[in-house]
């Protein structure tokens, strides 16, 4: 029976990446041909299927690009990022889109330690922190066993130098694997889809008017409240935000 259904589950799977490559393909051709609004529409039946790709998002970009989305294809760029950060091509183009946008928000500098601390975090993913911690602490237990069963001092001095330098290590591994973790929970970028946006000093309507957004700009959702959003700029600005003129990445 359950030979059966790991069967079925394969010809599902197979039949469904089948049938998003046609879909892909088509809204390939139709791009090229210049019909863009179609070629977004087999582009999203892609993503109904649940199937998603930088490529993918890449496309869809181009296509929103093409018919001047502004919001929409800045997100889109900005999905294909965060599965291709270090494209050049995307960068480029989302380049081009940020060119269209109005808003002009300075981002502010992340200096001294601070900064020095985020770039070491950053400099690896939370699961390879993660592992070079587990690692750190296997190769402490292990000088550690070797400094306790050493007969000469020599090979106890190396041998307890050496595991304490990979606890504390360890330490330090642990640290930015937790630190890094932080920071992606911290970090909720939306795309004003609004083509413009009043932006409230408080998560209500009749709130005073801290400054306007327009489509394309990027923020960080910082909390939610009832149908608001609290969102910080680049450059330091905060301010609460209706829902419905934001879309989350």
């Amino acid at each position: 029976m359950k030979t059966l259904v790991y069967i079925l589950t394969f010809l599902i799977g197979s039949l469904s990446f089948a049938q998003n490559e046609v879909l892909f393909e088509q809204g390939n051709t139709l791009y090229n041909n210049g019909n863009y609004e179609e070629a977004i529409k087999k582009y999203e039946s892609i993503l109904d299927n649940g199937k998603h790709s930088a490529e993918l998002y890449f496309n869809l970009g181009n296509a929103h690009y093409k018919l001047n989305h502004i919001a929409p294809s800045i997100y889109y760029y900005e999905k294909a990022l965060q599965l291709k950060p270090n494209d050049k091509e995307i960068k480029n183009n989302i380049g081009f889109a940020r060119n269209m946008t109005i808003d002009a928000v300075d981002t502010v500098p992340e200096v001294g330690f601070s900064k020095f601390v985020k770039n070491i975090s950053n400099s690896m993913t939370f699961e390879r922190w993660a592992k070079s911690s587990i690692g750190l602490v296997i190769l402490f237990v292990v000088l550690f066993l070797l400094y306790y069963f050493s007969n000469t001092s020599l090979k106890k001095r190396f041998a307890f130098i050496g595991s304490m330098a990979a606890l504390v290590l360890a330490g330090f591994s642990l640290s930015f694997a937790f630190h890094n973790y932080d920071l992606i929970e911290k970090d909720q970028p939306a795309i004003v889809f609004a083509q413009e946006s009043q932006v409230k000093s408080e998560p209500n309507l009749r709130s005073t008017e801290s400054f306007k957004l327009h489509e394309g700009t990027k923020v960080q959702i910082l909390d939610t409240v009832n149908n608001w959003k609290k969102i910080k700029l680049a450059d330091g600005k905060t301010g609460w935000i209706s829902n419905t003129d934001i879309k989350a990445l």
